[in-house]
């Protein structure tokens, strides 16, 4: 096997390098295909990256509520018959969770999830002197809920703590309130104030966040929104964010629970996601078929121009499949070649999108890079269509009759 391997990948380079030309342009034709996937992958890929942190910073994967409230007919309908009647939707009222702390074992025991948290969450006022703003209250357990959102890597000022009679607040708030940390303010919500102190300002990565959140101890929140004892919420973190939806259909098949996923709160994002991958799928699938064209069209013109060493290599003994697989390795020479270049060129489009691509605040806009599996894959690809793109050309060769090519 390695005899005619040797000899049809001399004969094989020794065309390549009689057409240098030909040649050197079919390379940097795969060098520039494979570098159009490879950085639109990584572009894309980091793209989407970068907007799940932001989107999902901030947020649980999968959420848990009480069932909605809903009014229950005085008389159930009777087959065949028309209900000439209205009902009024009932107004939501803030509700717990029943049963709630035996839950959190329960769903901590689940391999799938990562992180469990409950949460008591309702509308409030912040006041301070004259300024007053509407804010979104939460209470929480600092130690769960930093396992859901990474709370204290968003610290910007301030000390994450929330020990009794304190608070976080977000960075926008803290300005409209002319705050600080280490200041107080006054919490309202209803008849019920509490005054706290601000331990920590936050960026949550969205400035209508910032500007409405305070979180506060469970036990605040519950004494506050008056649900003793309570949780509206329990939020939970996977460690697959696109498993989320499969967990929560999941969960609502087994828990008399509102369950509900990122995916299906955030439906038009994950529109865009899809759209995004579809529309890369094609981008690379348009770029290798020109790749494939490309290097069938350098061969086949090969092969007219090599016909008569063609003939003589047939009159001297050699057979139709050594006359074949000297074409073949033609095409893999030229996508291996193009392959390597071609990722050595989506590394350096890489580092200039990194380094010179720049935000409004003069940090690059996400982070970007090119994984060795990816590289692989894509070199491997293009490798791979480059045989198969000879396998024309290559068929063409050697169905050559030696003495007719030997007499052109």
């Amino acid at each position: 096997m390695s005899a005619w391997l040797g000899f049809e990948t001399r004969v094989a380079l020794r065309f390549l390098r009689e057409g240098r030309m030909q040649t050197l342009l079919i390379i940097v034709g795969v060098a520039a295909g494979v570098a159009v996937i490879a950085y639109i992958s990584a572009l894309i890929s980091g793209l989407q990256s970068s907007t799940l942190t932001k989107t999902l910073g901030a947020q649980a994967h999968i959420t848990l509520k009480s069932p909605d409230d809903v009014v229950t007919p005085a008389r159930p309908v009777s087959a065949g018959t028309t209900a000439l009647t209205e009902t009024q939707p009932r107004a939501q009222r803030l509700r717990s969770v029943s049963n709630w702390e035996a839950l959190l074992p329960l769903l901590e025991r689940d391999a799938a999830i990562a992180a469990v948290s409950p949460m008591v969450a309702g509308g409030g006022l912040a006041l301070r002197g004259e300024a007053t703003q509407s804010i979104s209250l939460l209470g929480v357990e600092l130690e769960r809920y930093d396992r859901i959102v990474g709370l204290r890597g968003k610290v910007v000022s301030g000390v994450a703590r929330l020990a009794p009679g304190e608070a976080i607040i977000g960075r926008e708030l803290a300005s409209d309130l002319g705050v600080r940390a280490g200041d107080r303010l006054t919490v309202q919500t209803g008849t019920v104030s509490d005054a706290v102190r601000v331990t920590a300002l936050v960026d949550l990565g969205v400035k209508e966040l910032n500007r409405r959140t305070v979180l506060v101890p469970l036990r605040a929140a519950q004494n506050l929104l008056g649900l003793p004892g309570g949780a509206t919420n329990i939020d939970l973190t996977v460690k697959d964010v696109w498993a989320a939806q499969a967990i929560a259909d999941d969960l609502r098949r087994r828990l008399p629970y509102k369950v509900e996923s990122w995916q299906e709160s955030n439906a038009q994002l994950v529109s865009a996601l899809n759209a995004q991958s579809i529309s890369t799928a094609l981008i690379r699938g348009v770029v290798l078929i020109v790749v494939v064209l490309g290097i069938a069209s350098v061969l086949v013109v090969s092969v007219v121009q090599k016909r008569r060493e063609i003939g003589i290599l047939r009159a001297m003994g050699a057979t139709r499949g050594q006359i074949l697989r000297v074409f073949l390795v033609q095409g893999a020479v030229v996508g291996a070649l193009g392959s390597v270049l071609g990722v050595a060129l989506a590394v350096g489009m890489i580092w200039l999108f990194t380094h010179f691509v720049r935000g409004s605040d003069g940090l690059p806009l996400f982070n970007i890079g090119l994984p060795l599996s990816t590289a692989l894959q894509v070199a491997l690809i293009a490798t791979v269509c480059g045989v198969l793109a000879a396998i024309a050309p290559a068929r063409r060769a050697a169905a050559m009759d030696p003495a007719q090519a030997i007499r052109i």
